[in-house]
């Protein structure tokens, strides 16, 4: 699993590369010091509220997107066969349930 951290260290960076900013511009837009754009993008540093609203105001995004976790196809994939697996499971274990009850009833 992906701390916390890393999805926005994972994001700012690419937020910013896709406005085309280095870090030192993201920090002269944002007022902060490259150093600490720096250490977020490391996963070194969390930002408070506060600075997370003005990084996202930075890059033109609204803060939640700081923190969006995209899925690739096999991501899902694997969550689909994951939750088959424990529906077939369930679904199993109850019909084998229910029918030892009808065996023990019919005794």
């Amino acid at each position: 699993m992906t701390s916390i951290r890393d999805i926005l260290a994972h994001n700012l960076k690419e937020n910013r590369k896709k406005c085309g900013f280095s870090q030192v511009k993201l920090a002269e837009k944002a007022s902060i010091t490259t150093q600490y754009i720096a250490m977020i993008e490391v996963s070194r540093k969390f930002p408070t509220p506060e600075m997370l609203d003005r990084l996202a105001n930075a890059l033109d995004i609204e803060t939640y997107q700081l923190f969006l976790v995209k899925t690739s196809p096999e991501d899902a994939m694997e969550r689909l066969h994951n939750t088959l697996v424990c529906n077939i499971e369930r679904v199993v274990s109850e019909a084998v349930e229910k029918a030892i009850n009808v065996k023990y009833q019919c005794l």
